[in-house]
């Protein structure tokens, strides 16, 4: 049984697309609970006692019992809140949400995040290995409307920042990588994706996230 809404604490970074993951899922459940914004440079002793290894949002914290990285506590959501699941029921294609999610992690978000973000004389490099991390993704999407059939599932919720914060970032660094040109399909997921009327209400203000990268880029 669901624990009761009060019982639910999200400790959190509102431009961290991790932290945006658990915003996604507890929203998507539909899920009350209670949200606290960290200050990274001056962690609380909450956050420091709820993941003293990591020491990093996101955490939940349920029952007063804390669980730490996006992804797993995405999974515990959807195990403890039965209502609008995430992974699908056969055991098989679970399998395969997992194993999507995890490649999204480690082969798609790294790439991407250098393309924006290194410096000029490896940035050939950087976005020739995030094109092909994007193409690997427009391959798996298809012709689906999110990655986990007709609604938003555990793969969507790992990729939200190729879902939104990547065409930010792209304006701001004057890239061209994600598009519906080069990759149809998976723009437009990505479309999908942000307008989806509860993952829309999550998601950072656009204009606010362009601020708050753009004032990094100096």
């Amino acid at each position: 049984m669901a624990a009761k809404e009060e019982q639910v604490k999200f400790l959190g970074k509102w431009p961290s697309p991790f932290s945006n993951r658990v915003d996604l899922a507890l929203k998507l459940k539909g899920i009350k609970y209670d949200y606290s914004e960290e200050d990274l440079s001056n962690k609380s002793q909450e956050l420091l006692t709820s993941n003293p290894v990591h020491k990093k949002v996101p955490v939940l914290i349920h029952n007063g019992r804390p669980i730490s990285e996006s992804l797993v506590i995405v999974e515990y959501i959807d195990e403890t809140w039965k209502s609008n699941p995430f992974l699908p029921p056969n055991p098989y294609h679970r399998a395969s949400a997992r194993f999507w999610s995890k490649l999204v992690d480690e082969k798609c978000l790294p790439p991407l995040w250098d393309a924006f973000w290194c410096e000029e004389k490896g940035r050939e490099k950087a976005v020739e290995e995030a094109m092909e991390a994007l193409k690997i993704l427009e391959n798996e999407i298809g012709d689906k409307r999110f990655f986990g059939g007709d609604d938003v599932g555990l793969v969507d919720i790992s990729a939200n920042f190729v879902g939104y914060w990547v065409d930010i970032l792209q304006e701001i660094a004057g890239l061209q990588l994600l598009t519906s040109e080069k990759f149809p399909k998976l723009y437009k997921w990505s479309q999908e994706f942000s307008t989806h009327p509860i993952v829309k209400q999550a998601l950072p203000p656009r204009d606010k996230l362009f601020a708050f990268f753009k004032s990094r880029t100096g």
